[in-house]
């Protein structure tokens, strides 16, 4: 298996590219064919456990990798990490929703999926192409990624880790989970802005020539745990495959059947994931994009046009809070028949005038696979509170949008096909909003002291990894300007030597 660019020709193993994590030219890794996989595939995968159904449907990516390599990388990652007996259950809320639960790891998010086996597979990779080289993880984060990231590179030999976040762009939960974060490798740092600011900035110290030369003098090299990192998007389509196999097994599905997949996403990244398993042969009808008041896909998906020149908005579903979203431009590059050239031209478009506009096959490929649809806050609350009144099931309000859009497709289409429908978090990250959902009356000012109300109110148990998380040490208090970013990392580095 290799990879090429989004924006350039290019014939790379998989090992080189997680190792980079971007293209040198600001394109991003995409592999030069899909896989295939089929019933048999399934059938087989269907009865092993998950970090073997990891190595599995990895390995067709990762060739440079041996399977027991990949099996230990999965097994380290995935092997009592998770407070359930699978790292991702599906769990069936009423027949045809079906949804399949990303937060029962360390940090309580989706991201812990990719983020404990990434560490592994970034260790193996720069053994194979850069020995000797340190690897300096950048991050920028909504929320989830940032924790997430941390919790599985802290300490990890031969690597270090800086993350950003929007000083006023994640939950409170979300910055104390990142600030008293341990690790002699880790620093966390807030950036006066949004996320789009934090993604932007990073991006730029990332194809920044002079940068790369001060990393080279001091022999390391930049790497990402964003999913514009191949290797942290592969260990995603691992979760789809792996909840078709077990709707199957429970017999709520006959192997063959299509589903289709509902997912809140900002930066495109998690549903890109399950267009990259229906590209490999999983039976999926349709994509359901659910975005919340920065509408942004909605809006690209429905007419064509991808334009971030509008309000931005702070909503209960702060890692959905994004105007540019990264991993759409791994789509536009299947859209467009994999012409990098045209991909190209459509990212300075965007960088140039914050819009672009695709129309004719590539409008109509998008519609044929995707619908986009919103959310706001308001309606996301009534979502949570029917979902518990009427079916006892608790989620955060990143999964509500989804069973909001959902719903409004259901109604939209009449097509009752069987939903994958991806819940992000935890809704115990986000215990201010969904205490406002559930039992208004005991909204206070306290956020740590409403994650036990939340608790008291709905009968549900607090994530481990959550109780007691307002006693923890902050040990990073820095925060910049988004121009001082690459001031940031150097002066990181320089600490360090």
């Amino acid at each position: 298996m290799k990879f090429t660019s989004t924006r350039s020709v290019l014939s790379l193993d998989s090992a080189s590219v997680m190792a980079r994590g971007i293209s040198e030219e600001g394109g991003l890794f995409v592999p030069c064919s899909f896989p295939e996989i089929n019933g048999n595939f399934l059938k087989k995968i269907m009865e092993e456990e998950y970090s073997q159904r990891a190595a599995d449907v990895l390995s067709l990516f990762m060739s440079d990798f041996s399977g027991s390599e990949l099996l230990d990388c999965a097994e380290k990652a995935y092997n009592g990490k998770f407070d359930t007996g699978t790292p991702a259950p599906v769990k069936e809320i009423f027949p045809g929703l079906n949804v399949l639960e990303l937060w029962h790891g360390p940090t309580c998010a989706f991201k812990d999926m990719a983020l404990q086996i990434l560490p592994h597979l970034l260790a193996g990779a720069s053994q194979k192409v850069i020995p000797g080289k340190k690897i300096v993880i950048l991050v920028a984060t909504s929320g989830d990624t940032g924790k997430a990231a941390l919790d599985g590179f802290a300490n990890a030999e031969g690597t270090e880790i800086i993350v950003f976040f929007p000083r006023d762009g994640v939950s409170p939960v979300q910055k104390l989970q990142m600030v008293t974060q341990e690790g002699n490798n880790v620093s966390v740092c807030a950036v006066k802005g949004n996320f789009d600011d934090a993604q932007s900035a990073v991006k730029r110290v990332f194809t920044d020539s002079a940068m790369k030369a001060y990393l080279a003098g001091k022999n390391r090299l930049f790497s990402s745990a964003n999913s514009i990192n191949f290797g942290r998007l592969a260990p995603q389509i691992v979760y789809y495959i792996s909840a078709y196999c077990d709707m199957v097994k429970a017999g709520r599905i006959a192997m063959g059947d299509k589903v289709n997949i509902a997912v809140p996403t900002g930066n495109f990244g998690n549903i890109l994931a399950a267009y990259y398993a229906k590209r490999m042969g999983l039976p999926v009808n349709k994509f359901i994009c659910a975005s919340n008041r920065n509408n942004v896909l909605t809006d690209f998906i429905r007419t064509g046009i991808y334009d971030r020149n509008r309000p931005f908005h702070v909503t209960t579903s702060p890692s959905m809070d994004i105007l540019i979203s990264s991993n759409l431009e791994r789509l536009l590059f299947e859209l467009y028949g994999r012409d990098e050239k045209a991909v190209a031209g459509l990212m300075d478009e965007l960088k140039k005038n914050g819009k672009y506009t695709i129309s004719g096959c590539a409008l109509k490929a998008l519609q044929n696979e995707f619908y986009g649809g919103f959310c706001d806050d308001d309606a996301s609350a009534e979502t949570i509170a029917a979902l518990f009144k009427e079916e006892h099931y608790l989620c955060d309000p990143h999964t509500s949008v989804a069973v909001r859009v959902w719903k409004d497709y259901v109604k939209e289409t009449g097509d009752k096909t069987p939903v994958i429908l991806a819940s992000t978090a935890s809704p115990y990250k986000f215990a201010k909003a969904v205490l406002h959902a559930v039992a208004p009356e005991a909204v206070s000012s306290d956020e740590f002291g409403m994650i036990d109300l939340l608790s008291e109110k709905t009968g549900t148990e607090i994530p481990a990894p959550l109780a007691g998380l307002k006693n923890r040490k902050v040990l990073h208090d820095s925060c910049v300007e988004r121009e001082g970013i690459g001031n940031f990392v150097k002066s990181v580095l320089a600490d360090r030597n």
